[in-house]
């Protein structure tokens, strides 16, 4: 686990500064649109390796670093509950930063009018936008990407030199993504969504998956090996077959949906009753195959027997 989780931080820390090597800082200007055209589309691809990178590591690594995952992982109303005078300079290392301090910036011509309804209504709102001068280009190209390599270089060097790894902590952590599931498709009807700039959420929900998959499979050995025959909620090779299963039908229920977006929810859409006819929309199967797949109340679901994994392995529990 130690070894595949250095090799998702370097992808990280790579990634980071290529995103910063990429990004324009026009010396008289500030972004243009069109004469900046190719650094933003590549500014853009390099940030995209970066989520992806860290999307596969959120789940072990924010129990056991929650500072770092704040800072490199927050959103934008996750600072501004704590910035009540908001962030008017959305370029610097200082208020809302990270990853989706970056995204906003980067995709700021492009961000969905839901989400700018959501984040207009937050107390010390921003709007976003361009660095306007060459100050502000330079600002976000040293300061605010300058801190997301920052980070992702302390995550690298953290978990290197990390003597005692708690496996309790870190398989919790995977429950927890994958409980977490569930919120990332409510909130896609609101405009809170994840990655709600670049509309790449079903991506983000991808690589949670694929994070999470690879490392349960390091897990998976040492569960296997116990068994307890009499009782098939604490067989190791019981459980494992029902995680396997429901890590298979999550999987290809993301398959289903094409594209890097969440569908589209219908316009009348309610996570608290959704009507028939909305939950047979795209975007309705996907919110009920989730609820399904992570519910602790369904002893099919990924989360209910990752705990009893958990259980059979001697870790805490994960508590919904």
């Amino acid at each position: 686990m130690h070894d595949s989780l250095s090799n998702d931080l370097q992808d990280l820390k790579a990634a980071a500064l290529a995103t910063q090597a990429a990004a324009p800082a026009p010396a008289q200007r500030g972004w243009d649109a069109v004469l900046d055209r190719d650094a933003i589309l590549a500014t853009q691809a390099a940030w995209q390796d970066a989520r992806t990178a860290y999307e596969h590591t959120e789940g072990a690594l924010a129990p056991i670093f929650p500072d770092l995952d704040f800072s490199i992982d927050a959103r934008y109303d996750d600072f501004l509950a704590e910035l009540p005078q908001g962030d008017p300079n959305s370029f610097d290392d200082m208020g809302v930063t990270g990853l989706h301090g970056a995204e906003r910036v980067i995709y700021s011509e492009s961000i969905p009018e839901k989400v700018v309804t959501f984040e207009a209504s937050l107390q010390g709102y921003t709007p976003a936008a361009f660095p306007a001068t060459a100050e502000q280009a330079a600002s976000f190209k040293t300061l605010l990407l300058g801190k997301i390599v920052r980070d992702a270089d302390q995550f690298l060097s953290g978990w290197s030199n990390s003597q005692n790894i708690n496996l309790s902590e870190a398989f919790q952590g995977l429950v927890s993504l994958m409980n977490e599931q569930r919120e990332k498709v409510n909130k896609a009807a609101t405009g809170e969504e994840e990655s709600r700039y670049s509309q790449r959420t079903m991506v983000d929900l991808r690589d949670n998956l694929a994070g999470t998959k690879k490392i349960y499979a390091i897990f998976q050995p040492y569960l296997r090996s116990r068994t307890n025959p009499g009782d098939p909620t604490l067989d190791g090779p019981t459980v494992d077959t029902a995680i396997e299963a429901a890590l298979a039908k999550l999987d290809a229920l993301y398959a289903q949906v094409e594209g890097d977006a969440i569908p589209t929810p219908p316009a009348t859409w309610s996570s608290e009753a959704p009507s028939a006819a909305d939950l047979d929309s795209d975007f309705g199967r996907l919110y009920s195959g989730i609820q399904a797949a992570v519910s602790s109340n369904d002893p099919d679901s990924v989360v209910v027997n990752m705990n009893r994994a958990a259980s059979v392995m001697g870790f805490e529990q994960f508590a919904p």
